[in-house]
């Protein structure tokens, strides 16, 4: 990796000088663009290139627009040979302190565009930072995807092959819509876009070159510009073949498809902090079915552009249509109608989530015959385990055991998106009484922490039907829906240690009425060093065989949207595989 600084300018005579004084310990390369600037800036910008040395300053006899500059710089470093290119403004916006970061992130991601990603204060004006927001929402829907968090900052390192590939087939925008437009037709050329967070400001006397009807006017344009080309490359998009892939996951000797490979945790999310914010701001604004009419374009997009997730949801319907050919829910050969069904199940049930969330389901209307199975413990101070799923809607009974009891619920997750929930959801109810443990892996801390919580009488939640990315080779392989499926050994391990009672719980909607089934699993998973082993396998039998019961009776309420099946072994062996071949 050999890295130069690109620096456009116009008239910004102010922060110049210090902004180079900034960089002059990291003695990179840098190309400095006067954009036409008034002869007190040129004058200026010929001096300080005489000053520091590793400047090289090149002229633009007019002013032609920030993206023309950047470009200008981009394409002169290319063709000096160097690989990657860092952006910087010359107003002092930025925290050039963050270089060394987006320096590192860039060498362990050579081919992806790293970009900063803006944290503001108080200087920021307000009409332009939420205008940025409307940009976010057209740049989603341009790239069908939520990669691109923040299109507009200024602050990013380019991986120059990609970015020349681009300059040759595509004329792009010259002023304010380029920092836009280049990240969306990177992002299309397969790209990857990765983002760190970095404080940006406005400085008092800082200037602003942006021209708020002509730029707005571009910009507007730019994006007409990018729908239309959206809708061009969707059929492309939703019909290529499972060989098409990026640049970013090519490598030398061939081609690696990480997607397939991923453990389930390593896939991207789909779905961010504020697209889950904007749905609660939706609940609080014009209540459940606000959110439902937002709810269903939602779902059908994630439907359209969610190939992997459509793929397993359509595996997993055949698998219990074959068990079951007459099952009430899946009438006729199994088709994308029954998978679209699965995917408004999901929706509707996290819609049910926050208005259990927010107090408006009771516990009077859910049925739960065998409530006082639980509740003799917890009023006796005597803290439970509760073996879950991701099967129906257990988020719907965790929130009312919490209101009706006060209980404290202590629930495991192994992913961001979880935490992102909660933190939206303690702004809609402030006295949830819900603690996310956030964990890469079931240890010994977690261990103890939990034990902790258990002698205080409070509950402990955790799922076992998903094996944690960092516990692979870990697993136990029990018959699910006709075939041996890995279950994590986490969960029963944990619940030994624990040495409590330990109970299995589903929640599903049937008939119209949520259900909450409610089994005692052991007094306790705790026992000799000897037979541990085969305690532990016929636990997670135990655990399996119900949660397929359970699973068959009401298939579309099953939120696994991955290959369930796959063999653990398989994930870790392509994932050497792909190391190998990265390394040669």
């Amino acid at each position: 990796m050999s890295l130069a600084l690109v620096i456009p300018n116009y008239n910004h005579s102010v922060a110049i000088k210090e902004t180079l004084e900034a960089l002059d310990h990291l003695k990179l390369p840098c190309y400095l663009i006067n954009d036409g600037s008034d002869d007190k800036t040129r004058y200026l910008l010929i001096e300080l290139a005489a000053t520091f040395p590793w400047v090289t300053l090149i002229h633009h006899p007019f002013n032609r627009g920030k993206g023309a500059a950047v470009t200008t710089g981009l394409r002169a470093a290319y063709k000096d040979g160097f690989t990657h290119a860092l952006q910087v403004d010359a107003d002092g916006q930025h925290n050039l302190d963050d270089i060394p970061a987006m320096i590192t992130t860039s060498e362990l991601h050579p081919q992806a565009l790293i970009s900063g990603l803006p944290q503001y204060d108080e200087s920021v004006p307000k009409g332009r930072y939420y205008a940025r927001y409307l940009t976010h929402f057209w740049v989603w829907v341009e790239t069908l995807s939520f990669d691109i968090q923040d299109s507009m900052c200024g602050f990013r390192v380019y991986p120059l092959a990609a970015t020349e590939a681009l300059f040759l087939s595509q004329a792009l925008g010259e002023r304010m819509d380029f920092d836009i437009e280049i990240l969306v037709r990177l992002h299309w050329q397969g790209v990857e876009v990765l983002h760190l967070p970095t404080q940006v400001i406005y400085p008092e006397d800082g200037v602003s070159h942006f021209q708020g009807l002509w730029d707005n006017v571009r910009i507007s344009a730019m994006h007409t510009r990018l729908v239309f080309g959206m809708l061009a490359r969707l059929p492309q998009k939703l019909f290529k073949p499972k060989s098409d892939q990026p640049i970013s996951e090519q490598r030398e000797g061939g081609q690696v498809n990480h997607k397939e490979q991923q453990h389930w945790s390593r896939i991207s999310e789909r779905g961010s902090y504020w697209g889950i914010k904007f749905l609660a701001a939706s609940y609080k604004l014009g209540g459940h079915w606000l959110c439902r009419a937002i709810m269903y374009p939602v779902i059908f997009y994630f439907f359209l552009t969610g190939r992997q997730a459509r793929e397993a949801s359509l595996a997993f319907l055949k698998q219990v249509k074959e068990l079951e050919p007459e099952h009430p829910q899946l009438q006729d050969e199994i088709s994308w109608r029954h998978s679209l069904k699965h995917f408004i199940a999901f929706g509707n049930a996290a819609l049910d989530r926050i208005d259990a969330w927010c107090d408006r389901i009771q516990l009077s209307q859910i049925n739960f015959p065998n409530r006082e199975l639980l509740a003799d413990q917890l009023d006796a101070g005597q803290g439970a385990v509760l073996l879950v799923s991701h099967l129906g809607n257990l988020e719907l009974c965790r929130a009312i055991s919490i209101h009706q009891k006060r209980v404290k619920v202590n629930v495991m997750v192994l992913t961001q998106n979880a935490e992102n929930f909660n933190r939206v959801l303690k702004q809609l109810n402030p006295d949830s009484s819900l603690n996310l443990i956030q964990v890469t892996e079931l240890g010994p801390t977690t261990s103890m922490l939990l034990q902790q919580k258990v002698e205080q009488g409070e509950l402990v939640v955790i799922a076992g039907d998903r094996t944690s990315s960092n516990t692979q080779g870990r697993v136990i392989y029990a018959p699910f829906m006709g075939k041996e499926a890995p279950f994590p050994q986490g969960p029963f391990i944990l619940a030994g240690l624990l040495d409590c009672p330990v109970y299995l719980m589903f929640c599903l909607r049937e008939q119209g009425v949520y259900q909450v089934h409610l089994e005692t699993f052991s007094n306790t998973l705790k026992g000799p060093r000897n037979g541990r082993m085969q305690r532990l396998e016929e636990a997670v039998h135990h655990y399996s065989a119900r949660l397929e019961y359970y699973a068959r009776r009401e298939p579309l309420q099953w939120f696994n949207f991955f290959d369930f099946w796959r063999k653990d072994s398989e994930i870790q062996r392509t994932k050497h595989q792909a190391e190998d071949r990265t390394d040669k």
